[in-house]
C-alpha cells in the first residue's frame, strides 16, 4: 500500500491506526512500484519505467539491436489483412500489452502502440514488425520519463 499526503502527522496517525488493525511493515520512501521507478528531488518526483522497458527489450531479444528514430514508419500502412498471419501470436500480445503499460511514462509511443493494439485478435507479420520498430525506438530513448511536480 502506498500512503501519500501533504501532512506528515496525518500520515503517521494513519499508519499507527493500520498497525493496530493489521500487521504492517513500513518500507520507507517509495522508490519502485509495479514497474515504476520513483526518484524524489526538491522539485518533485521523477517517474520512469527504464528497468521495465529494458526487461521488455530483453524479452523481445532486442538488447543488442540497432535503434530507429521514429516509433512507427511514416509509410507504415497497417491493415487487418495482408502478409502472413503469426503462427503463435502470444508473444505479440504480451509485447503489445507491456507497451500499453509503458505509455504511462512514455506518451511519445502512445499513437504507435494504439495502432498495433488494434490487431491483437489476428496479428500478422507486418504488425509484429511494427512492434519491433516501436521497441527499437524505445531502446534509443530508454531514459526518457515524465516529471511530476508535487
Amino acid at each position: 500500500m502506498i500512503i501519500i499526503g501533504d501532512d506528515l502527522n496525518d500520515i503517521q496517525e494513519f499508519k499507527y491506526f493500520l498497525s493496530q488493525q493489521f500487521e504492517i511493515k513500513d518500507l520507507g520512501h517509495l522508490s519502485y512500484f509495479l514497474g515504476l521507478e520513483i526518484t524524489r528531488s526538491i522539485d518533485g518526483l521523477y517517474i520512469t519505467q527504464a528497468k521495465y522497458a529494458f526487461d521488455l527489450l530483453s524479452r523481445a531479444g532486442l538488447t543488442n539491436s540497432k535503434t530507429v528514430d521514429t516509433s512507427i514508419e511514416l509509410k507504415a500502412h497497417l491493415t487487418p489483412s495482408g502478409r502472413k498471419p503469426l503462427s503463435n501470436p502470444s508473444l505479440y500480445r504480451q509485447l503489445v500489452g507491456s507497451l500499453v503499460y509503458l505509455t504511462v511514462t512514455r506518451p511519445d509511443i502512445s499513437y504507435a502502440v494504439h495502432q498495433v493494439s488494434q490487431y491483437l485478435s489476428a496479428p500478422r507479420s507486418i504488425h509484429y514488425a511494427a512492434v519491433l520498430c516501436i521497441l527499437r525506438y524505445l531502446k534509443g530513448t530508454l531514459f526518457h520519463g515524465l516529471f511530476y511536480s508535487v
